[in-house]
């Protein structure tokens, strides 16, 4: 019947389809090619590692909001735990915790500091998804309101300050925190083996388990998927959870790389995780995309972005080009699901 479909449409539909649904590689294709004829550094090795460690960011940051948005949400609070996790971090190994009640400062070991800041990255998810679920918050406002919050923590942690110098003190057990963002295992950095492992973690739960299949039924509809039994509430909030986890990992492996934390740090990274998304088939209506598109998705980003600053774009036009890259990717996102619906009318007509 597919068949008999393209013939009927003069397979003007399909090969719309095709394009739009291969358009992240496309993209992916014609950005590489550009910016190597632009530039005869962009595939040097220098290049090809610093721009690796970019996509791992945005990457990592893409898995979480991929399965929010498949739920049906949005998260635009990542960008501010990125800030707030790293400041935790950054402000533990600085000064360490300060009890001034008992005129103690606690220093804690890298790993503690590690799991810290990743159990708030996930504290700050949980809170978004009971403000979802349990108050009926819309996801844009809870995020925004959450957004807000993280950031304003960071500021406060530090009063505004950067937390320099975290190469801790072997005197307290506090150093190593520099090895997460430099450090590296058979040649690669643990950054991109973080990437891997949560990449591969993300698409065994969204293809092999019950709450993939969950996330995407809650997606598609989620008053049926209430109706059928699914526990639409709880799937909410680990998405959400999942999405405040991968935000704190990054902010800590920032924090590593420049082996310092500032309050700042991630701001409109939230649209970089958005825009990776979208443009790997991730459809903002929820129920629809996958985390491999996400993955190629960062990769585009991560390329646009490098490629930009090797031609010497000015930094104003790169939140430019970055906001058409949004658009871009919404509007393809739309015109794939209108194609779509008119081939399944067609496709129901004749039968």
């Amino acid at each position: 019947m597919p068949t008999n479909l393209g013939k009927r449409a003069g397979g003007r539909i399909d090969a719309r389809l095709l394009l739009i649904q291969l358009r992240t590689f496309i993209a992916l294709f014609m950005l590489t090619a550009v910016f190597s004829i632009l530039s005869p550094n962009f595939f040097t090795i220098g290049n090809l590692v610093i721009m690796s460690k970019h996509v791992a960011i945005n990457a990592i940051l893409a898995l979480g909001m991929t399965f929010v948005v498949i739920s049906g949400g949005i998260d635009l609070s990542v960008g501010a735990v990125v800030g707030f996790s790293g400041m935790i971090a950054g402000g533990l190994i600085y000064e360490g915790l300060i009890l001034d009640i008992f005129g103690v400062t606690i220093y804690f070991s890298v790993p503690v500091v590690i799991f810290i800041s990743l159990s708030l990255g996930v504290l700050i998810g949980l809170i978004n998804g009971l403000l979802i679920t349990r108050f009926k918050v819309a996801p844009f406002i809870a995020t925004l309101g959450t957004m807000y919050v993280a950031r304003g923590f960071a500021l406060l942690r530090s009063s505004g300050k950067t937390f320099p110098n975290l190469i801790g003190n072997p005197a307290l057990g506090n150093t190593g925190f520099p090895l997460l963002g430099a450090g590296n295992f058979l040649g690669i950095p643990f950054l991109i083996w973080i990437m891997i492992a949560l990449s591969l973690l993300s698409a065994y739960t969204a293809r092999k388990t019950p709450l993939g299949r969950h996330i995407y039924a809650v997606g598609g509809n989620e008053n049926a998927s209430r109706l059928s039994g699914i526990h639409v509430n709880r799937v909410k909030i680990i998405v959400y959870m999942f999405s405040g986890f991968t935000a704190a990992i990054v902010g800590l492996v920032v924090s590593s790389q420049l082996v310092a934390s500032h309050p700042a740090t991630g701001e409109s990274f939230e649209m970089n995780a958005i825009a990776a998304a979208v443009l790997g088939g991730t459809s903002l209506s929820g129920g629809k995309g996958g985390i491999g598109g996400s993955i190629i998705g960062a990769f585009v980003i991560g390329v646009l972005g490098d490629g930009l600053v090797m031609l010497g774009v000015s930094s104003f036009w790169q939140i430019v080009i970055k906001g058409l890259v949004i658009i871009t990717a919404v509007v393809a996102d739309q015109l794939q699901s209108d194609l779509q619906r008119k081939a399944s009318f067609k496709l129901w007509a004749t039968k």
